[in-house]
């Protein structure tokens, strides 16, 4: 057995060796055969094309099958891609269509109410926005209008659609508006058509908090944010924004005012709000029951004694 094994081992090196040439010999002469140009040549070689590719059409079936079932998993993948991105649209069709219901109603409202007059005391002076000083710690305008047309502290400013901020320091001929971006900015505001109250705190970005909600899962994206008139710093009824919520799941407030073209500014001539002339009205008066403190001797001799009915003198 042994001996029949190393036979086979020494036909079989010379065979292969042979085979191996003879390959590369054939595919040498194909190859000089394809690069001869003669017409002749040109006629043999068309004739082997026509004997052969039909003839292999066989072999062309795995490669044409793993080809069909790559671009089966690519339009597959296409198809996932797409559906998620309807299933996104749809969803956000659904807040619009939200919207757009409680503008119906709001807008059948209104046509019941076209003939009520306007408060006259919602006046209002149009200024230009001369500087920006946006910045990560402070979101404010400087306008051309000031104390010599009237304008005071507190007023609310709007840019026609809603509410952009309110007054804060007003000088002769100029003044400035803090927007509600501004993380010393907070506005009462109601949450409409839940009629919930909350606050809109300002952070230093786009997009103002909405804080002391009081039910939470009542509220909806694109729900209106109006103000409340709470505090009588605003008017009630100024739009403000709808609501929207972030990555974190925090309830946010998307405003209506255009703050990336901020030009013209109406400041609104709310008398609402009282001013408050005698601080010392806020002090709560004295109980009977309590002991006032000893005066210093000093303030006491510049006040004149007082009778009473009695004749008593009193300090």
């Amino acid at each position: 057995m042994a001996k029949d094994r190393s036979q086979r081992e020494d036909y079989t090196g010379p065979l292969r060796r042979l085979l191996v040439g003879i390959l590369v010999l054939a595919l040498a002469i194909i190859f000089l055969v394809w690069r001869i140009d003669s017409p002749r040549v040109e006629r043999f070689r068309a004739q082997v094309v026509d004997a052969v590719v039909p003839n292999m059409q066989w072999a062309m079936v795995p490669v044409t099958g793993a080809i069909n079932l790559v671009r089966d998993f690519q339009s597959y993948q296409r198809l996932s891609e797409q559906n998620q991105e309807l299933r996104s649209e749809l969803r956000q069709m659904r807040a619009w269509k939200e919207a757009a219901l409680q503008l119906e109603q709001e807008n059948a409202r209104l046509l019941d109410l076209n003939n009520v007059r306007l408060d006259l005391q919602l006046t209002y002076v149009t200024g230009v926005v001369m500087a920006d000083s946006g910045s990560p710690f402070r979101q404010s305008v400087l306008l051309n209008v000031g104390a010599r047309d009237g304008i005071r502290d507190g007023w609310a400013a709007m840019d026609g659609i809603g509410l952009v901020g309110r007054i804060s320091g007003t000088g002769l001929e100029t003044s400035r508006a803090i927007l509600l971006t501004d993380a010393a900015s907070a506005v009462p505001a109601t949450l409409q058509p839940s009629g919930q109250t909350a606050l809109v705190s300002g952070d230093n970005t786009a997009a103002p908090l909405l804080n002391f909600v009081e039910n939470p899962e009542l509220v909806r994206p694109g729900d209106r944010v109006v103000t409340s008139g709470d505090g009588h710093v605003f008017p009630p009824g100024l739009l403000i924004g709808q609501v929207a919520e972030d990555r974190a799941g925090r309830l946010r407030v998307r405003l209506s005012a255009d703050y990336e073209r901020l030009e013209f500014l109406r400041v609104l001539r709310h008398q609402g709000s009282v001013p408050i002339t005698d601080p010392g009205a806020l002090i709560a008066p004295v109980p009977d029951d309590m002991i006032p403190l000893p005066r210093p001797q000093s303030l006491l001799d510049g006040i004149a004694p007082t009778t009473t009915p009695d004749g008593a003198e009193n300090g």
